[in-house]
């Protein structure tokens, strides 16, 4: 993903006590003073985020739907107005390129994708239309978006929203994490559409969440996100994706093969961890960190949060075939993992 901040300042920045991110975040508050009572309030469904980094990118033609069908992960035929998708583009060796959010209105699909990736996922698009009736534009600058913590879709009269399906099993596909007792049962969570122009009245008088809680609330979840629990190297099977954004048994696409291969042969080379990190320490280890036994390095950090209940936790990719009872460290710091995608 690009390195340059692509969105414009928020005006939600100017609201008591928030503060600006760095990077591709510093168009947007990463908190408002307390992170913890932010992430309350989204557990109690009476805050909002704002996600005005994320692009946005809209599809419009007849052939739209049947497109996007054959370029993704995800089976798109029939889908119908405001219900939701969740759609990968993979390399052709199979490792994970761009992540899609996705809600189709009746005449145009919305994407909402990572800060900084909307442009490359547009122009990519665009390089796929050949002669089929579509056109690919990237509306990030008239169009902003913001997190609820609403498991529902939008409906008739109320503005377009993209409803995380994390963890349920979306279409014929399949889990390599656990189907039952999921953490991430409990978060709700959609992503709202709304005209740039509009960003404060589609907040309205709501208590504002930055970034930190919103992410401490992800980690938990052990939901992926893209450029955080994927790099270049990265296949589906190793951070538990098929179970919303892949399915198993639809025409082919893009990396195919291997997700059929490693599915159907094997297990992944790496996997997904929950980490539970002494909190005894100021400062959190950083996003990347490695992770290790002992003195020998076994995979690094993906995503690192302070949570408002569990202290400083953390989602980390480790080689396979590290004993899951074994004690790892973050950068020196002890931490204790939770199997996410199993052995």
């Amino acid at each position: 993903m690009s390195d340059t901040v692509v969105t414009s300042r928020s005006p939600l920045l100017d609201r008591p006590r928030a503060v600006a991110g760095d990077g591709l975040e510093a168009s947007v508050a990463v908190h408002y003073g307390d992170p913890g009572r932010e992430q309350r309030l989204l557990e109690e469904g009476l805050a909002v985020v704002d996600l005005g980094n994320r692009d946005v990118v809209t599809v419009t033609g007849q052939d739209r739907l049947t497109w996007l069908h054959s370029l993704t992960t995800q089976h798109l035929l029939g889908l119908a107005p405001r219900e939701s998708r969740e759609a990968l583009i993979l390399t052709p060796k199979g490792h994970v390129e761009h992540s899609l959010h996705l809600v189709d209105d009746g005449t145009t699909t919305w994407v909402t994708t990572e800060p900084g990736a909307g442009q490359a996922l547009a122009d990519w698009l665009d390089r796929m239309r050949f002669m089929l009736r579509v056109e690919v534009s990237l509306v990030t600058d008239d169009w902003a978006v913001l997190g609820e913590p609403h498991a529902s879709e939008s409906v008739e009269g109320e503005p377009l929203a993209w409803r995380d399906p994390w963890p349920d099993l979306v279409g014929d596909t399949t889990a390599y994490g656990p189907t039952e007792n999921h953490p991430g049962t409990d978060r709700a969570w959609r992503e709202v559409i709304v005209p740039r122009s509009g960003l404060e009245a589609a907040v309205g008088d709501r208590p504002l969440a930055g970034l930190w809680a919103a992410e401490a609330l992800r980690v938990a979840a052990w939901r992926p996100r893209l450029g955080h629990e994927s790099d270049h190297r990265t296949i589906v099977h190793e951070v538990d994706w098929l179970r919303t954004a892949v399915h198993l048994h639809k025409g082919c696409y893009r990396g195919q093969e291997t997700v059929a291969r490693v599915h159907n042969l094997g297990r992944p080379p790496r996997r997904l961890v929950f980490l539970h990190v002494d909190g005894s320490g100021h400062v959190l280890p950083a996003d990347g960190a490695p992770v290790s036994v002992g003195e020998k390095v076994v995979g690094h950090v993906t995503s690192i949060a302070r949570h408002h209940v569990d202290g400083p936790i953390a989602l980390a990719l480790v080689k396979r075939n590290i004993d899951p009872t074994l004690e790892l460290l973050v950068d020196g710091v002890s931490a204790a993992q939770t199997v996410i995608v199993a052995p």
